[in-house]
């Protein structure tokens, strides 16, 4: 086993293995792209040939249209396939559905890129599902010991509190999903309408085998009339569109501090993993070294100074 520290490289298209000439989550497009999941910051469009789960497919076909790419290459779970001389297989990443984890392998070193993954409990994805890895590149969106994400069952059932009909923003992809969900397990008397963008979403996701419980297009009358029990779920724009709405209480689900700021409630559901998250995920790949990407690793690079090497990308 010999770690190859230039196995992957940044450049202005994004990650790029030149042992197996692929990109991962590409920003600019390429020939060879490897895309973990199918959010808009991870999955961009114009690549020529895509190696993915098939409902990120799915999903990128649903946003991008004739945008989405030339030829995909679809494998599930646990499938091995190779590009050039890296043998690679994708594993549950817990983040959204279809999103995946990539293991790679050249000359007998493990080399595992998380993509956005979280450990929480959440039925209307895949749950994560780790392995061995000589080197971990890891996401470190939340990596600070300040940050711990709070219970979501807990957090959900705080908008049994609120006796107004509510504005809830939503990012549409995995997190609309995972909200719906919860709200009609914990908040059963709430009806929950859906923003235009968000509902097609949902009903790829009942196609894909996930029951997301009740749910109905946006009724602008509904909201109008009853003043309470009516959830609309919005995305960020739209959310932000709405700041002076009337007679609604404004509440945004997310882990970022910042993006509760100035609502009338808050909602802390994160589909990420947190600082004692991300030490667990080390703790079960056993790496011989991390590398980070997609945040500040400086944390985890001082936190592990004396026994672990600690690369930022």
């Amino acid at each position: 086993m010999s770690i190859k520290e230039d196995f992957l490289v940044k450049t202005a298209s994004g990650l790029y293995c030149k042992y197996g000439d692929f990109y991962l989550d590409p920003q600019l497009p390429v020939k060879y792209a490897v895309i973990s999941h199918a959010h808009g910051d991870h999955a961009k469009p114009g690549n020529q040939e895509i190696f993915c789960t098939p409902f990120t497919k799915e999903i990128m076909k649903l946003r991008l249209k004739k945008n989405a790419g030339a030829n995909f290459n679809l494998h599930g779970y646990n499938q091995t396939f190779s590009l050039n001389d890296v043998n690679i297989s994708f594993l549950p990443a817990g983040h959204i559905l279809g999103s995946a984890m990539v293991k790679m392998e050249y000359l007998n070193t493990v080399y595992l890129f998380t993509g956005d993954f979280k450990l929480q409990a959440d039925r209307t994805c895949e749950p994560i599902e780790f392995c061995n890895a000589d080197v971990l590149i890891t996401e470190t969106t939340f990596a600070n010991p300040d940050t711990k994400h709070p219970d979501p069952i807990t957090e959900i059932k705080s908008l049994n509190q609120i006796s107004t009909n509510i504005l809830l923003g939503v990012y549409g992809l995995g997190k609309a999903q995972r909200l719906t969900s919860l709200i009609n397990d914990y908040c059963p008397q709430k009806n929950i309408h859906l923003h235009y963008s968000i509902f097609p979403i949902h009903q790829l996701y009942e196609k894909n085998g996930i029951n997301l419980g009740k749910y109905k297009h946006y009724d602008r009358k509904e909201m109008k009339q009853k003043h309470q029990n009516q959830v609309y779920l919005v995305p960020p724009l739209t959310f932000n569109s709405y700041n002076n709405a009337i007679g609604v209480t404004r509440v945004f689900a997310s882990g970022w501090e910042n993006l509760q700021h100035g609502n009338d409630g808050k909602l802390y559901i994160s589909d990420h993993a947190d600082w004692d998250d991300i030490l667990k995920t080390i703790e079960e790949v056993k790496p011989k070294q991390v590398w980070t990407v997609h945040g500040d690793g400086n944390n985890l690079k001082s936190y592990f100074s004396n026994s672990l090497q600690v690369k930022i990308l």
